[in-house]
């Protein structure tokens, strides 16, 4: 399996967002991911990194 858990970056906490994520999109106010199920999350965030060997995404917050 190709897909990623999604994670966002507080401060000094890492949280999870969403599970199985098989597309990540980029938009104009932020970033819209869709897991295997179909559900969809957008956040106004940016990537920060991915760790693609461990199938991790991880985000920051924006304004």
């Amino acid at each position: 399996m190709c897909e990623a858990d999604a994670y966002i970056m507080e401060g000094d906490t890492v949280k999870l967002v969403l599970e199985s994520v098989d597309k990540v999109e980029h938009e104009e106010n932020g970033i819209r991911m869709v897991n295997i199920f179909g559900e969809q999350k957008f956040l106004k965030a940016k990537i920060h990194s991915l760790c693609l060997v461990d199938h991790k995404i991880f985000l920051e917050q924006t304004e």
